[in-house]
């Protein structure tokens, strides 16, 4: 499983022109799932999401993490996160999860986020999808199960 979690002064997603999510200050999640991700890979890669503190404090140190300044979350699928570029110049994405436990692992995300958090907004799995952002430092942060 990757997250790509960029920290953000706000974000939106929108599908045929329609506002699906909107945050201010927080995080945007690119999700890319495998076909070997589990539950227990989804609920330690949330835990650290969750975790990890690089918002700045009064003396302008990446200390805080995203409960701490009430931040929000939106959480996209994106299954490009695991494209292949080793052979040729078009990307494979065998590695890629299967659309059904893809989706399956991307809902059960979200619902856990929504457990622990207030604000969580999210995109449309398989959508073609336009993300408008304003990314902050910028800072942007790649988590991959496989180096948990």
């Amino acid at each position: 499983m990757r997250f790509v979690i960029q920290r953000v002064t706000h974000v939106s997603v929108t599908v045929d022109g329609n506002v699906l999510g909107r945050i201010g200050k927080g995080f945007l999640v690119l999700i890319g799932v495998s076909d070997e991700d589990t539950r227990e890979t989804a609920d330690k890669m949330i835990k650290k999401m969750l975790g990890l503190r690089i918002f700045e404090d009064e003396n302008g140190k990446t200390n805080l993490d995203l409960r701490t300044v009430n931040g929000e979350l939106l959480l996209i699928s994106q299954f490009t996160l695991y494209a292949d570029c080793r052979r040729g110049n078009r990307p494979g994405f065998t590695r890629a999860g299967r659309p059904d436990m893809a989706n399956e692992m991307y809902e059960y995300i979200i619902q856990k986020c929504k457990e622990q958090f207030p604000v969580v907004e999210r995109g449309e799995f398989g959508a073609d999808m336009k993300v408008e952002l304003l990314n902050d430092g910028p800072f942007t942060i790649l988590l991959d199960s496989e180096d948990l």
